[in-house]
């Protein structure tokens, strides 16, 4: 795995998707502060939509968009051999 596929990049997006995730900006015609819940497409809640609620299309939503999963690792053992499965693992087990 490397380049567009790599952790570091899978690190930095899931940090860009948080900022994004809090960001607010003025809109004057509304005359408040917009949040992401205020745009996204939010198809399980869309009367009330948090932004837990707002429909992510990302690889990192292969991780629940959560640092804690990308970074779990498990032994796996297949016969005699152990190894560990990490992210490469559920990312090629989900795709």
């Amino acid at each position: 795995f490397s380049g567009v596929l790599s952790e570091e990049v899978l690190w930095v997006l899931l940090e860009l998707q948080e900022t994004l995730a809090t960001t607010t900006a003025w809109a004057p015609r509304a005359g408040r502060e917009v949040t992401l819940s205020d745009v996204c497409y939010a198809p399980l809640n869309p009367t009330r939509p948090g932004v837990g609620d707002c429909c992510v299309t990302s690889v990192t939503q292969y991780f629940q968009n959560n640092r804690t999963h990308l970074a779990m690792t498990a032994t796996q053992t297949h016969g005699k051999r152990n190894g560990t499965a990490d992210w490469r693992d559920h990312l090629i087990y989900c795709v």
